[in-house]
């Protein structure tokens, strides 16, 4: 009887989630992703706080704009001593504003400290799912830089969407305290047209409506086309970064094979690939400038050209037009908030698609291949270990077992070759489960933790008694640790273990191997698999590998792929790996096909 491991079968939805086509399902996507984060209180409650702040800010905002009417006044009368007295009002307000406009940006700080924790803290968590992060890697263009995902374009959305969401917010609560003003100083004024009157009840706020409705028109209308040039330019900055990254990594080989040349040449032409999506959006930008711009120098009279009828039919006094044109610049300002952030909003919106395309990814990274079949995982009721008509589908082929029937007994030692060919690398794969694509049937022992043991070992970055019990912490004590270090020839490691460094830089190739066969004799496993991570060590380091197998671990079951070593005698069996080119291949599927949809939607959408 053999029980299902649920953790070791992927869930198989019948379809592919479908959100992140448009910006709705993209910022609901998001949305939800905040209701269940650990900082969604801070956040409503410094929400609140901020827009308590506001409406304080934009009741100051009246009483100033009413001190217009008394201090012009004074001035009109030639008054002295009533200027210098709302000269002291004005320091009062403006004082009070001051503390207002402080508490509000940081409060908005908070806010934008907030969100970009708890975004990155979604993103992060998605990721390092169990083996969504290996899938997502082998999902096409969107796994290249899950990096830049989570660092730049996660800290870029909290900040413009804090920016733009205050921004937004302020204007409209400024817009709805100013209408009533305007309307009241622009109401029962009739304009003079020969022997007719013609009456616009609050044609002040109607003007102002107006002139920036059309200004908001004609921006989005001239920078809309950079919600792609946008994102196609983050795209290329991730490209470019990634050749740095990859060039820095392997720049041994690099100048060991004076490569500096070709890799200069690689990186200028993902550099030109920068610049050219950055002229384009620069393009843009001026065109922008023209109606942006065009429409400021006009706004420097706009108001007063507006309010004068009143003021030159004398309905009003010099103080009254100043407190017009104070409202109708409140008023306009506020309704032109669209026009002065079309450039950021369509960075807002171009960075949102990113973040929200990779975070679709993520979700769907499981559903990979939905339709091709899986290989079964189930927990045997024995202690042994068995395959049946195993095959593992790949994109060049189909990779089984030559043996349709496999049962490995606890402590067996065994070795599984094939041809260079044959796709040993990624049976490995599909026995830890990070390749679950092919068919046929795992039993894992029961009860019993296997270890893998890559090609190369993999050391976080830190203390080096962290990369030897990896991934356990504090877990085992520093005789048990010290102990493991000098049965595989590593005692100059021993006073090293509260170190911290980059072991994979600091340890040559055999010493890191070692290390981690250094970890089999911490943990003690009772089932490992090894990867081809034998096949390049030196004789003496190959020898200390293999005897703790001989010695601590006698009872640990040990199957190796790859060919046999060349002190093969620890291995008892052999099993064949083999080949079949001509049966029907996995068709690829690439996640970031649904990236460029969801651009192509952007360039459409209105």
């Amino acid at each position: 009887m053999k029980k299902r491991m649920g953790n070791k079968t992927a869930p198989r939805p019948a379809t592919m989630p479908a959100e992140g086509s448009t910006l709705w399902q993209q910022f609901d996507m998001m949305r939800r992703a905040f209701v269940a984060s650990p900082v969604l209180k801070p956040i409503l409650w410094l929400t609140a706080g901020s827009f308590g702040v506001i409406v304080a800010t934009a009741v100051g905002q009246i009483v100033l704009n009413r001190w217009y009417r008394p201090f012009f006044d004074a001035i009109e009368r030639r008054d002295l001593n009533a200027f210098f007295y709302q000269l002291m009002v004005f320091l009062i307000i403006a004082g009070v504003l001051l503390v207002f406009n402080v508490a509000q940006q940081w409060l908005n700080q908070m806010v934008r400290l907030k969100l970009r924790e708890g975004l990155t803290l979604d993103l992060i968590g998605e990721w390092m799912r169990p083996r969504r992060a290996f899938r997502l890697a082998n999902a096409g263009t969107i796994g290249v830089n899950p990096d830049q995902r989570m660092q730049e374009d996660a800290g870029h959305l909290a900040e413009l969407t804090t920016s733009l969401g205050f921004g937004l917010v302020q204007s409209s609560i400024l817009l709805i305290s100013f209408v009533g003003v305007l309307w009241s100083l622009s109401s029962g004024f009739a304009f003079q047209i020969g022997d007719r009157s013609l009456a616009i009840p609050g044609y002040m706020v109607w003007a102002a409506i107006l002139y920036a409705g059309s200004a908001s028109w004609l921006s989005w209308l001239v920078g809309r086309r950079m919600i792609a040039l946008n994102g196609e330019r983050y795209a290329r900055e991730a490209d470019l970064r990634f050749s740095m990254m990859y060039a820095n990594e392997h720049i041994d080989g690099i100048s060991l094979a004076g490569g500096e040349a070709g890799e200069r040449r690689r990186l200028q032409l993902d550099l030109s690939s920068v610049l050219g999506a950055m002229r384009n959006i620069f393009r843009a930008e001026i065109n922008l400038a023209w109606v942006q711009d065009g429409y400021g120098w006009v706004t420097v009279v706009a108001p007063i050209l507006v309010a004068a009828p009143v003021y030159f039919a004398g309905n009003i006094s010099f103080g009254g037009l100043m407190m017009a044109v104070g409202a109708f610049n409140q008023v306009h300002t506020s309704l032109k908030w669209f026009v002065a952030n079309v450039s950021a909003i369509t960075d807002w919106r171009a960075t949102l698609l990113r973040v929200a395309a990779f975070r679709r990814a993520l979700i769907t990274a499981d559903a990979l291949h939905d339709e091709e079949k899986r290989i079964e995982f189930v927990e045997n009721d024995s202690a042994s270990m068995t395959f049946d008509n195993l095959e593992v589908a790949s994109p060049s082929g189909r990779t089984r077992l030559a043996e349709s029937h496999i049962e490995i007994a606890p402590g067996q030692r065994v070795n599984i070759v094939g041809d260079p060919r044959a796709g040993k690398t990624l049976l490995f794969r599909a026995l830890a489960g990070l390749w679950p694509w092919g068919s046929g049937r795992v039993g894992m022992p029961a009860g019993d933790h296997v270890v893998f043991i890559p090609r190369a070992p993999y050391f976080p970055r830190g203390r080096l008694r962290d990369a030897l019990a990896y991934p356990h912490a504090n877990d085992f004590s520093d005789g048990a640790l010290v102990s493991a270090l000098s049965k595989v020839g590593l005692d100059h490691l021993a006073t090293s273990l509260d170190r911290e460094a980059r072991w994979e830089r600091e340890l040559g190739d055999d010493e890191q191997r070692l290390l981690a066969f250094a970890r089999l004799l911490v943990q003690k496993p009772r089932w490992v698999i090894i990867d081809e991570a034998l096949e390049t060590m030196e004789s003496e380091a190959l020898k200390r590998a293999l005897s703790i197998f001989e010695t601590d671990l006698r009872e640990t079951a040990v199957i190796k792929i790859g060919p046999s070593p060349r002190n093969g005698a620890l291995f008892s069996r052999v099993i064949r790996l083999v080949k079949d080119a001509e049966a029907p291949a996995l068709k690829p599927v690439r996640l970031g096909a649904g990236m460029a949809e969801m651009e192509v939607a952007a360039r459409s959408a209105p």
